[in-house]
């Protein structure tokens, strides 16, 4: 009920199989060419990561994940092709538009935030849990007790 009530509320469709994904993929990792050192990482791991939805309805279809992936991310490197996803029916790669499959953007927008959020928050918790061993000296090692009772 949701979905329905964001697309009456932003009637906005965008292509579905993962061509959105590969879209973004593509253009993070054409950003991060731009740039240089280790800020360049950051759009990568983005990137990558978001590969994984056409990649997981490849594997699920039974497909060549490694040829159709392949062909996918040739028909995106030119960015003109942005509308080509994954068929998960057939494990091809498609035009959305002619095949008809359309995803509300609302729902992508949030599951990219809800996303980067994720992310974000096991990195402040890595910084909470190193920060703690930091403070702790190293060269003490962990301390034994005698129980003698």
């Amino acid at each position: 009920m949701c979905v329905a009530r964001n697309v009456v509320i932003k009637p906005t469709l965008v292509c579905g199989g993962g061509a959105i994904e590969m879209a973004i993929s593509h253009a993070l990792m054409e950003k991060s060419k731009s740039i240089e050192g280790v800020v360049q990482q950051p759009y990568q791991a983005v990137a990558q990561a978001l590969e994984v939805i056409p990649r997981t309805l490849v594997e699920n279809c039974g497909a060549s994940v490694v040829r159709v992936m392949t062909a996918l991310r040739a028909k995106h490197a030119n960015g003109e092709n942005t509308t080509f996803g994954v068929d998960g029916m057939k494990g091809e790669v498609v035009d959305m538009k002619t095949l008809g499959l359309f995803e509300p953007l609302e729902v992508k927008t949030q599951t990219i935030k809800t996303s980067v959020e994720a992310a974000a928050m096991l990195l402040r918790i890595d910084d909470v849990v190193s920060g703690i061993t930091r403070k702790q000296d190293p060269a003490s090692g962990p301390v034994q007790h005698d129980d003698d009772d």
